[in-house]
């Protein structure tokens, strides 16, 4: 060892008998033909809170704003990406591997349901089994060049979420819930697993947040008072969005027009989402 030795060994050339062994990165390399420049995730900590609903629209508010942007549906077992989009469609593969489908405004998407034979066919595989596909998606799709790609991620904190978490260089991830107390509880576990993973919360959206009158446009609290704000507060991490009970928005996506979906609901959180490059 050399007396002037900093114990820096990940930047010394040094071939030393001290040197110190690095831990080796399990994050995967993309398929040679993908270049992703961020990898943003959406999570939550229990499903039903419209984690799918607040990916697509991100998804598609990026997409309006000129960045080339792409969607891996994690949630295999619960895959309504493709619905949300209108997506007939079944993926392809050839030699140098699998196409992802492009929605109408451009928007790549990758999801269990575009290689099923029936969008209704159930995914009865063990969790392993579920890893190792949402790792080919990242692996042997090719997604070409991409500036923004969000990963729907299943609910709760189990293998398939450890798998994104460790497999995909995740820049950022968006917590989603919803108004009620149960979900205090579940969200912080989804911030301390991101704790423990290392990996940055961009921010809390809390969807079903109000419903707004039609007439007064007062707010009504359908499920009761919100416990998000003392949630946020008590991690350090900010609301960036809290978004209505809007028919609009869910008739939209029944019908597969999530594109068409108009309003400024998550301004403040595409502006994170583009400070994360900066």
């Amino acid at each position: 060892m050399s007396e002037n030795c900093s114990k820096t060994c990940s930047t010394c050339d040094k071939d030393c008998s001290e040197r110190e062994e690095q831990p080796k990165s399990l994050v995967e390399k993309p398929h040679d033909y993908s270049n992703i420049k961020k990898v943003i995730g959406i999570v939550s900590g229990k499903g039903g809170v419209g984690k799918s609903l607040v990916t697509s629209m991100l998804a598609v508010s990026m997409r309006r704003m000129g960045y080339s942007t792409a969607i891996l549906d994690a949630d295999v077992t619960g895959p309504s990406i493709p619905k949300a989009f209108g997506i007939k469609k079944k993926a392809v593969a050839n030699e140098l591997g699998i196409l992802p489908i492009e929605t109408k405004t451009g928007i790549d998407i990758m999801s269990v349901n575009l290689l099923l034979e029936n969008d209704t066919d159930p995914v009865i595989w063990r969790g392993p089994i579920i890893s190792g596909m949402v790792k080919q998606f990242w692996t042997d799709v090719i997604w070409g060049d991409i500036d923004y790609m969000f990963v729907d991620m299943p609910p709760g904190t189990g293998d398939v979420s450890l798998t994104v978490f460790q497999s995909l260089p995740i820049d950022g991830i968006v917590i989603v819930t919803s108004p009620q107390e149960l979900v205090s509880m579940i969200v912080s576990k989804a911030v301390k697993m991101a704790d423990m993973m290392n990996i940055p919360i961009l921010g809390l959206v809390e969807n079903m947040s109000y419903l707004e009158c039609p007439d007064c446009h007062k707010q009504i609290k359908v499920f009761g008072d919100s416990h998000i704000d003392t949630i946020a507060e008590e991690y350090g991490i900010q609301v960036i969005a809290k978004l209505p009970l809007n028919p609009e928005i869910a008739s939209l996506c029944d019908k597969g027009m999530i594109e068409l979906l108009q309003g400024d609901y998550l301004n403040e959180i595409v502006d994170k989402i583009e400070k994360v490059t900066e």
